[in-house]
């Protein structure tokens, strides 16, 4: 009984603290959360509530570089797979310092669940 009240409220704390999202993060999330936050002020990387539909290069309150500013391209499924699993090659010149994650499982999962972030 201990471990499940526990577990419930770890489950609500995650759901309070990423974005009141009904998708549980993917492990593969932590990494993200380094430097981004679900909501927010913009941290090391700009928040990313709201990043499905939005323009590129365009969350106030974040410095983008000038490749992503310029990348001409609004985050949906497919955008977003590819800046997740090489962000060199999807943007060249942006200074998002992740080498991306090279499991497409994973990328989809992360993919759901920025889909959940408002």
């Amino acid at each position: 009984m201990r471990t499940r009240l526990l577990a419930a409220c770890a489950a609500a704390f995650l759901n309070m603290a990423h974005g009141q999202s009904a998708v549980p993060p993917p492990k593969t999330w932590t990494t993200c959360a380094a430097c981004h936050a679900a909501q927010g002020a913009a941290a090391i990387g700009p928040p990313l509530a709201g990043v499905v539909g939005r323009k590129a290069g365009s969350s106030p309150g974040f410095g983008y570089s000038r490749a992503m500013k310029n990348a001409q391209l609004t985050w949906d499924d497919k955008s977003l797979a590819a800046f997740l699993s090489d962000p060199q090659q999807a943007v060249p010149g942006n200074r998002m310092p992740f080498a991306g994650v090279p499991d497409p499982g994973e990328v989809a999962e992360l993919v759901k669940y920025l889909k959940t972030l408002r």
